[in-house]
């Protein structure tokens, strides 16, 4: 069996890579420090906790398990928050990422899944995105993904490892069985707090900007489930196992979403109102990002079956009633569409 060491593998999107990987008959090993992350997600393999800051913890998970390849989702992922943190993220982002390829050099790992961002793209001039668009992010969170990408192709080329680089939109829903919900303290992605205004009391959805050069003047994004993402991270391994030494694809639908369409479909499926408050625009947030994922489906199959808006809003309005506690009053939602 394949073992994977998953960085991040007890958050959001790592717990449901692992999953995937688990039902691909993969050996998953979740590493994580448990600041964003939750143990009790780490249930489809051994969970090692530690930091991709430490050095020598890397290193003994490296030893201990021995993988045959390592996933990289461990990273702070808020677009907003980067621009009060830079060095925060430069810190985690890039010399965390080099901790971990290191490690990998000294194990003898021949390859990595590296979870990028379309936020390394900044601004786009065309729509949709294409990969060999110009990458000019536009917050010290795209600029530090933009970063782990040039480290990766460098030393890929230097040292001989294979390397793929995932740049996902915006991943959202959860695992229609319910063993997985999306789980943030403070909450800062538009569905739930969406959702949370709807159902639960929070305070209301904040909406940053409304006068964007869009068709509702709020700003459009790429639903990916988060379904669809992991399994994406596993058909990218199968494609650097079979031989390819290199890989570099956006992952996303393809279809522009609103926050107002959005919105609306939370209103549709729950039956209740979603209280808004409009509010400047935030630092950082492009008008439009979707992805043109052609390339994903023509090298790794890539093909979305559950990221239509309904389905999406639907796996995480159950996930969210079922599982998670009440997001904490008092905390400003920051959502003009989540970070990817």
């Amino acid at each position: 069996m394949q073992t994977v060491l998953v960085t991040g593998g007890a958050g959001f999107i790592g717990s449901h890579t692992c999953k995937a990987l688990a039902a691909a008959g993969l050996k998953p090993v979740a590493f994580d420090n448990l600041s964003t992350g939750h143990a009790d997600l780490a249930r489809f393999g051994p969970l090692v906790e530690g930091d991709i800051l430490d050095g020598p913890a890397v290193d003994a998970a490296f030893a201990q398990h021995r993988p045959d390849a390592v996933i990289h989702f461990a990273a702070l992922a808020y677009v907003g928050a980067s621009m009060r943190e830079p060095l925060a993220y430069y810190r985690v982002n890039v010399a965390g990422l080099v901790n971990v390829v290191e490690a990998m050099l000294r194990h003898g790992v021949p390859s990595i899944v590296f979870s990028s961002s379309c936020a390394t793209y900044g601004i786009p001039e065309r729509i949709p995105i294409v990969e060999s668009a110009p990458q000019r992010p536009i917050s010290p969170y795209g600029r530090s993904k933009l970063a782990g990408e040039q480290i990766l192709a460098d030393a890929g080329a230097a040292e001989g490892f294979k390397v793929a680089m995932l740049r996902y939109f915006n991943a959202a829903g959860a695992d229609p069985a319910g063993d997985l919900p999306e789980r943030h303290d403070p909450e800062t992605h538009l569905i739930p707090l969406a959702i949370d205004a709807a159902t639960r009391g929070a305070p209301a959805l904040q909406i940053f900007g409304s006068d964007y050069p869009t068709a509702d003047g709020t700003c459009e994004r790429d639903f990916i489930h988060v379904c669809d993402l992991a399994a994406a991270h596993v058909q990218a391994l199968h494609y650097l196992n079979a031989g390819n030494a290199a890989l570099t694809i956006n992952l996303g639908t393809g279809r522009a979403a609103s926050v107002r369409s959005v919105v609306a479909a939370v209103e549709r499926i729950t039956g209740r109102m979603v209280p808004v408050a409009h509010a400047a625009r935030r630092p950082g947030d492009p008008p439009v990002l979707v992805a043109d994922a052609s390339l994903a489906r023509e090298l790794i199959g890539f093909a979305p079956r559950l990221s239509d808006l309904d389905t999406v809003v639907t796996t995480a309005w159950r996930a969210r009633i079922t599982q998670n506690p009440v997001t904490k009053a008092g905390v400003a939602p920051a959502c003009c569409a989540g970070s990817s």
